[in-house]
């Protein structure tokens, strides 16, 4: 029997929390190993596009199951507080040095003509992240496992930050939960895609310019934090 038989064998046979995990890792594995070049942005949407929509929905449409595409009032509510509360990091962000010296990961300008096109590639790969992470395995799961859905991917998530600034790498697991928490409580993705999407997208654009603050003040004021910045 071969390996893909095998596999499809125990897909077959396995919960919906099983071929979750399942076809999650795989998804995951399927990720890492298809390397996409630093400078093309458009492959990098396609890649994640087609591992991290494409296959989550269907698996999705094929169970009768949701994966957090919805919008309601609470959907907005928990948008505007997650929102509200990630402004400042990427505020003060925009100022380190190890942040714009990283960013914007694909090159651009401020021409609308550059600018446009490059915000809403990078809000697909962000739609295709939040989906995956935040509903693929988390709101798609948890009416299996309840609360605990919310720490299933903050180490998948941080793996996938690895080669980011230090700050970010750090910051990336606690990310993941707090996200992963208010797409939970809100059982809708409209939170993290809204604070994570436009986040990045105003990121890009701040370092387009001259720094929020001045970056010695605050290197200064975080000083404390163990993490080249």
């Amino acid at each position: 029997m071969s390996v893909r038989t095998q596999f499809f064998d125990i897909i077959d046979q396995a919960s919906w929390l099983q071929r979750t995990l399942l076809i999650g890792a795989a998804c995951s594995i399927l990720w890492t190993v298809w390397t996409v070049p630093s400078t093309a942005l458009t492959q990098r949407v396609f890649r994640d596009a087609l591992l991290f929509i494409c296959i989550p929905v269907a698996l999705a449409i094929t169970h009768g199951r949701k994966l957090g595409y919805r919008i309601d009032r609470t959907a907005i509510r928990d948008t505007i507080v997650l929102a509200a509360f990630v402004l400042p990091f990427y505020l003060v962000g925009s100022s380190l040095p190890s942040i714009r010296e990283y960013y914007p990961m694909w090159s651009t300008t401020l021409a609308f003509g550059a600018f446009l096109p490059h915000a809403i590639q990078q809000l697909i790969i962000v739609i295709a992240a939040e989906t995956y992470y935040r509903g693929l395995l988390c709101v798609g799961i948890s009416d299996e496992i309840g609360r605990i859905s919310i720490f299933i991917s903050p180490i998948i998530y941080a793996f996938h930050h690895v080669g980011k600034p230090p700050i970010e790498l750090l910051l990336s697991g606690p990310t993941d939960v707090l996200f992963g928490a208010v797409d939970y409580h809100a059982q809708s993705l409209l939170p993290s895609i809204v604070a994570h999407g436009l986040g990045l997208v105003l990121l890009d654009w701040l370092v387009l310019h001259e720094p929020v603050f001045p970056p010695e003040l605050v290197m200064k004021s975080l000083r404390w934090i163990p993490v080249p910045l």
